[in-house]
């Protein structure tokens, strides 16, 4: 693992200050609008209200002035500000896994007519330097895959990429076309999930379980596991294509409360028996994930939206013939 390449000392800067979350909310919003709207989603334009609704709220205002460091909130960070204007922004999430602190590097904007200036990289160098008083585990960032100039310098201060992912996304319909096949949609049984546990584990790697609100030990049959889901109201769905007796594929819906409801697909890898891209076997499991989906945009009707996440460059012909679409790759990056 690369080392964080910083200066032996970060010298302050006259434009660079931390972040007031009592004042300066709003117009961090604005700033990271004015550069990402071109790219922005739905969730990404919610999260912009969240922040400008924060801004006007007293109560939460106070809250987070003392709460900056043990919530998963955007609420540190560093600002470049230039005659009385933010022009630069970097914030500071905080995590915990296994009692480690680890942060994430996020909304790292500067304005469109002050970049080339070295801005980003000096409020990303401060950030980091941040993390290293605090004596962080890890710091990690994500940046999309077409934003070459930001991997460059992400890369030149030490961060190295672990994962790439894509969303895909795509509307529910009720009456999805059907197709003739042989493999049959069936609820997820207990006995799938030796193997559906280590498609997941595969899928979806540990190195980012932080991240993540959720834990894949919900999908554990059992009815202890039962039992719990049920006493949250947590309403978890499951499905499994097989043909005949064999496994093929499983997907998962879990709730998120959002606009946008998620979707975890569990596959086999591509063995050393499977390397052809026209070979059986893998024309099965992509047929097996097609069905899935489509039976997913199907049962879950009553949702407007549903989001895939899965690793970038796979399965991608048999996620568009579902009818999802990609809404954004992002390059996950440690240092």
């Amino acid at each position: 693992m690369a080392s964080i390449t910083l200066p032996a000392k970060i010298e302050e800067h006259p434009h660079v200050r931390p972040l007031n979350v009592l004042r300066d909310l709003s117009t961090v919003a604005d700033l990271i609008e004015v550069c990402f709207s071109p790219t922005m989603d739905n969730e990404g334009q919610r999260y912009l209200s969240d922040m400008r609704r924060a801004s006007r709220d007293d109560g939460f205002l106070n809250w987070a002035t003392h709460m900056a460091e043990s919530t998963s909130l955007p609420l540190t960070g560093y600002v470049w500000e230039q005659d009385g204007c933010i022009i630069g922004n970097a914030s500071l999430i905080p995590f915990r896994d296994k009692g480690k602190r680890i942060y994430l590097i996020a909304n790292v904007a500067v304005h469109p007519d002050h970049r080339r200036r070295g801005i980003a990289q000096i409020l990303t160098e401060r950030a980091m330097s941040y993390a290293q008083a605090k004596k962080a585990a890890a710091v990690w960032l994500h940046v999309r895959d077409d934003n070459l100039a930001a991997i460059r310098l992400y890369t030149k201060l030490g961060f190295q990429e672990i994962s790439r992912r894509t969303t895909w996304y795509a509307r529910t319909d009720s009456f999805p076309p059907k197709v003739d096949t042989d493999i049959e949609i069936v609820p997820r049984h207990a006995r799938f999930w030796p193997l559906q546990q280590d498609w997941l584990r595969r899928l979806y790697p540990e190195a980012l379980s932080w991240y993540h609100s959720w834990s894949f030990t919900h999908l554990r049959p059992g009815l202890m596991n039962w039992l719990y889901l049920l006493f949250v109201d947590y309403n978890i769905k499951q499905w499994a294509a097989v043909r005949g007796d064999e496994l093929l594929a499983t997907l998962t819906w879990m709730p998120q409360g959002g606009r946008s409801e998620s979707l975890y697909a569990a596959t086999a890898g591509r063995d050393a028996s499977s390397r052809d891209q026209g070979s059986e076997d893998e024309e099965h499991i992509a047929e097996a994930l097609i069905q899935l989906l489509i039976h997913a945009r199907r049962t879950l009707s009553a949702h407007s939206r549903l989001t895939l996440d899965f690793p970038a460059g796979e399965m991608t012909d048999a996620i568009t013939d579902a009818g999802f679409k990609p809404r954004r790759t992002l390059i996950w990056m440690k240092a």
